[in-house]
C-alpha cells in the first residue's frame, strides 16, 4: 500500500500471475489394415524411423505394417489398384504415373501373382465333381462350345502370341484357356482340358487345326454359331491395351503378357479374387 497521496508517489508493485498449464495425452487405436483384429502390438521401426506394428490375430495374413508409409508402393491397397488398372486398359507406365510408383513395383505385383492363376474355369470343374458323386445319370454340364484363337503379339510383329480359349455355346461362360502359337499342339493342349467337360458339339471357324482334331460328326464351322465367343473377342480387347489390333501398348516378355491376360480372364470370368 502507498503512504502517499501522490499517486506519483507510490511504488510500482509486481504482480506474479501463475498459469498453471495442463498436458492431456491422446490415444489413438491402432487397427489391423484388413481390419480383422485391435490385438496389435508394436514391432520396431522402419528404416526411417517410422513406428512398425504387427497383428497377432492368426487368421490374418498381415504381418507388420505402418501408419504412415514413406513409399505409396508399400501402403496398403496398392496392390489392389495395381492390378485393377492392369486389366482395365492401363499399361506399366500408365499404372506407374497415375499412382506415383516406380515402374518395377507395378511390374513385380503383377509377375506375382502367377501362381494363382488357374486355367480352367473352377466353378464347372466343381459342379462336374458334384455330379459325379451322384448315382443318377445327369446329362453333361457343357453339351456345345464355341471355340477360337485371338491374335497379340510380344516384343515385335512378328513374334505372335495367340490365347485360344473355349465358350459354352448356351451360358457364354469361358472354360478353359491356353497361349502359344497357332499349331495344332496348342490347340491340342486346349482339347486336353476340355475334355472332362464331355462336349457333345464344337462350334468354330474355318481354321484347319479344328478339322485336323475334331471329330467330323462332333465339329460344325462357320459363323452362325461363334457370335458369342467373337463379342468375347470384342470384350477382352477393349478391356486389355495388349490385345488392341493397331496400339503400341504391348508386352515385352510372353510371361507378362499371359499374366495380364490371365487375371482379366480369372476375374471376370471366372469369378475368382485376385486380389486376395
Amino acid at each position: 500500500m502507498c503512504v502517499s497521496d501522490s499517486i506519483s508517489d507510490c511504488q510500482s508493485v509486481p504482480i506474479l500471475a501463475v498459469w498453471h498449464i495442463f498436458t492431456m495425452t491422446c490415444f489413438t487405436e491402432v487397427l489391423c489394415p484388413n481390419g480383422t483384429s485391435s490385438n496389435i502390438l508394436k514391432e520396431g521401426f522402419g528404416r526411417r524411423g517410422q513406428q512398425r506394428y504387427s497383428c497377432k490375430n492368426t487368421d490374418c495374413d498381415t504381418k507388420t505394417f505402418m501408419l504412415e508409409y514413406y513409399y505409396r508402393g508399400c501402403a496398403p491397397g496398392t496392390q489392389k489398384q495395381i492390378l485393377s488398372m492392369t486389366i482395365n486398359g492401363s499399361g506399366i507406365r500408365d499404372t506407374s504415373r497415375v499412382l506415383m510408383i516406380s515402374k518395377d513395383t507395378v511390374i513385380n505385383t503383377i509377375a506375382r501373382q502367377e501362381k494363382k492363376l488357374v486355367s480352367v474355369n473352377p466353378n464347372i470343374r466343381q459342379l462336374l465333381a458334384e455330379k459325379s458323386d451322384m448315382t443318377a445319370n445327369i446329362l453333361p454340364a457343357c453339351e456345345e462350345v464355341e471355340l477360337d484363337e485371338q491374335w497379340s503379339f510380344v516384343g515385335r510383329k512378328s513374334n505372335q502370341r495367340w490365347l485360344w480359349y473355349a465358350v459354352d455355346h448356351k451360358a457364354n461362360a469361358v472354360l478353359a484357356y491356353v497361349f502359344g502359337r497357332r499349331k495344332d499342339e496348342i490347340f491340342r493342349k486346349l482339347k486336353a482340358l476340355l475334355k472332362p467337360f464331355g462336349i457333345q458339339k464344337f462350334y468354330t471357324d474355318d481354321w484347319g487345326a479344328y478339322e485336323r482334331n475334331l471329330d467330323e460328326n462332333k465339329h460344325e464351322a462357320g459363323k452362325r454359331n461363334t457370335q458369342k465367343i467373337e463379342r468375347k473377342n470384342l470384350n477382352f480387347r477393349t478391356w486389355i491395351k495388349r490385345l488392341a489390333r493397331k496400339t503400341i501398348c504391348f508386352s515385352k516378355l510372353e510371361k507378362m503378357h499371359d499374366i495380364v491376360i490371365g487375371l482379366l480372364i480369372n476375374k471376370v470370368e471366372f469369378g475368382r479374387n485376385i486380389y486376395a
